[in-house]
């Protein structure tokens, strides 16, 4: 026997449960100011369960005023762990406030990033990194109430990159290095992370009045790494700044390669603090983000918004931190 692939409406619940449609969406709207009796509203419930009954997006965005969809844009690369948990906390937030996450892999081979919105009808679009003016008033134009992160002199996540590759550079100088190595990612989608955190290293290297680090661009590639350590060793490196930990693990497999002890010959940090990281070979030093924190403080800020309410940019949106392992 094959089932009925159509969808139940407001109507076969209102013709279940004996009410009329607007009944149905009083009850299942949760409308305020309805005296509605409690066994009315059981059998609207219980008619609705049967059906396996879902209003449909439009209905529910005309009830509310706005969609429940937050629209998230992320860079077209590899996502790596990082990236990966922040946006599952992200969604498991909003969820919290009744609100529903869905992604965007930006770039040339994807759909312009406004009409997605406008397709989806979203009423937040949010980034990893802050839109330019032209972006955010396309998004607007799109229809997205809320538009995050926008530029911000006093903080930002280039700010935050930008602290993590300090504090990477900032150890590994305390530590004694004097010449220090930074691997870059091959991928050209997180250059621009990747720029950020060298801007870090290379700032701390300036504030130590040492000469600023030998950047090599390493893919994960035993070889490349391979060869890259061997660059940095010629040139006087003793510590090496990674863009990210799946980087540095891929910098440990070139140590290996090379014969170099790590950390007494060549000392290796990472960042994001991602679970095999402490299983590496020594196990990785590394700068971890809190990303239940910034997960949790980027939805607080999306709801606030879609309330109309000012929002102060996270001074600090969970960390960074540093965890010092085996590898320095």
């Amino acid at each position: 026997m094959t089932r009925s692939s159509r969808r139940s409406t407001s109507e076969d619940v209102a013709r279940a449960a004996g009410v009329s449609r607007t009944t149905v969406s009083f009850v299942l709207n949760n409308r305020p100011g309805q005296s509605i009796p409690e066994e009315t509203r059981q059998r609207v419930l219980e008619a609705a369960r049967r059906l396996d009954y879902r209003p449909h997006a439009s209905a529910r965005t005309l009830a509310a005023g706005r969609s429940e969809l937050v629209l998230l844009s992320i860079p077209d690369a590899r996502l790596g762990p990082g990236t990966s948990r922040f946006v599952e906390e992200l969604a498991g937030a909003l969820a919290e406030h009744g609100l529903t996450l869905i992604t965007h892999l930006a770039g040339a081979r994807g759909r312009p990033l406004p009409d997605v919105c406008a397709t989806v009808n979203a009423s937040a679009v949010v980034g990893l990194s802050p839109f330019d003016t032209e972006t955010a008033d396309a998004l607007h134009r799109a229809g997205a109430e809320v538009v995050l992160p926008l530029p911000d002199p006093r903080v930002g996540v280039d700010e935050a990159m930008e602290l993590a590759g300090a504090l990477q550079a900032e150890h590994l100088i305390g530590l004694g290095h004097r010449r220090l190595g930074y691997a870059m990612p091959a991928h050209p989608g997180l250059r621009a992370m990747a720029d950020a955190r060298l801007a870090g290293v290379t700032g701390a290297c300036a504030a130590a009045g040492i000469d600023p680090s030998v950047v090599e661009e390493i893919g994960l590639e035993i070889a490349d790494a391979s060869r890259a350590v061997a660059r940095w060793r010629a040139s006087g490196v003793t510590g090496v700044c990674a863009y990210n930990d799946e980087t540095a693990i891929a910098v440990l497999a070139g140590v290996r390669e090379q014969g170099i002890a790590v950390p007494t010959e060549l000392a290796v940090i990472g960042v994001d603090d991602i679970p095999t990281a402490k299983l590496a070979a020594p196990p990785l030093s590394t700068i971890r983000f809190d990303v239940h924190e910034a997960g949790r403080r980027r939805a607080e800020a999306i709801v606030a918004a879609l309330s109309g309410q000012e929002i102060e940019p996270p001074i600090d949106a969970g960390g960074p931190l540093l965890v010092r392992r085996s590898s320095t």
